[in-house]
């Protein structure tokens, strides 16, 4: 059984090398259909739409798992950098890199007004966000910035600020509404 599993993860990461490696051309037509696939199989395993596989997320990588316990890695936009941020104002939990199918934030289905401007001061988000039914909010930002976060929900505020590094976490879980 663990020789078929090796066989299998030899074989994905041999496919997806070889489609990774097609072209570096940033204009390639196909490499912005494969990183906006890579973006929606993101937004599938963050609203829990697949029950069999787990899947968490680094700078860099979509890691799935699925329910045989075999492992496939994907490849994140190079311009982009996914964060995940769980706003609350009672319970939180440690968080480093998201888990999409296991992180649970205190505040689920809920309003959040959100304001993100980079160290510039250009306003990258400035609109009222409901959260995912297990709290988050799902951002796609650009890569190797620092940007100040401003969110709302109900009288309660939080600012706090946040960077897009490879060496930096997807999942913010310390902001505390007061």
């Amino acid at each position: 059984m663990k020789l078929k599993a090796f066989a299998v993860t030899l074989l994905t990461t041999i496919v997806l090398g070889a489609c990774n490696g097609e072209s570096t051309n940033d204009d390639n037509p196909r490499k912005e259909v494969e990183m906006q696939n890579i973006k929606e199989l993101v937004n599938e395993y963050s609203g829990n739409k697949t029950k069999d596989e787990s899947a968490s997320i680094t700078s860099n990588q979509l890691i799935v798992t699925d329910k045989e316990g075999i492992e496939s890695a994907y490849a994140l936009p190079e311009d982009e950098f996914f964060v995940s941020v769980a706003p609350y104002i009672n319970e939180t939990h440690p968080c480093t890199n998201h888990s999409l199918t296991g992180c649970q934030g205190e505040l689920a289905n809920k309003d959040i007004a959100v304001y993100i401007e980079d160290s510039k001061g250009n306003v990258l988000v400035n609109e009222t966000m409901k959260t995912l039914a297990n709290g988050f909010i799902d951002l796609w930002l650009p890569r190797d910035q620092t940007y100040n976060i401003k969110m709302e929900h109900k009288g309660k505020t939080v600012k706090s600020s946040f960077s897009t590094y490879e060496s930096d976490g997807t999942c913010i879980t310390t902001m505390q509404l007061k």
